[in-house]
């Protein structure tokens, strides 16, 4: 369905007719921002160890922070912290195999460097670790959630 939005000045005049965008599959939801990942913290589920050099890890999302379990994607800032070398880090749906695109890109000794992404979560039912994350070089990562499709 197409609908159309008279935008009118004070004058009385008609500046522009223009169309509405119909909603599309899948609506975004914002959270106030809210960590998910932290490897400085103790070792767990959504802290350390340190992200090791050519290794991937998943993590849970959906339940966390506000992401309910059926989301299709959330919105993140990815953060790569004190890294040991030149590298980058990749957020992809865990169970699947790592694109060759990275998130972040980083060099030896940064002492933070960040980038927003949108990230696909995999599917609950065939996976209860949603995201997962290769990192080219050790280094420790904060993920941070700032909103998620549905």
């Amino acid at each position: 369905m197409s609908r159309t939005v008279l935008i009118v000045l004070t004058a009385g005049l008609v500046l522009a007719a223009l169309p509405t965008q119909a909603a599309g599959p899948y609506q975004y939801h914002s959270l106030t921002p809210c960590r998910l990942l932290d490897t400085r913290s103790p070792d767990g589920a959504s802290g350390g160890p340190i992200l090791a050099a050519n290794v991937s890890r998943s993590f849970p999302v959906q339940g966390l922070c506000g992401v309910p379990v059926g989301a299709k994607a959330v919105s993140v800032n990815l953060t790569a912290v004190g890294p040991a070398a030149v590298g980058f880090l990749t957020l992809y749906p865990s169970g699947i195999t790592r694109p060759v695109v990275s998130t972040l890109n980083f060099s030896a000794g940064e002492s933070a460097i960040a980038n927003g992404a949108i990230v696909p979560l995999a599917d609950q039912s065939t996976n209860p670790l949603d995201v997962a994350v290769f990192a080219k070089s050790s280094t420790h990562m904060i993920l941070d959630v700032t909103g998620y499709f549905q």
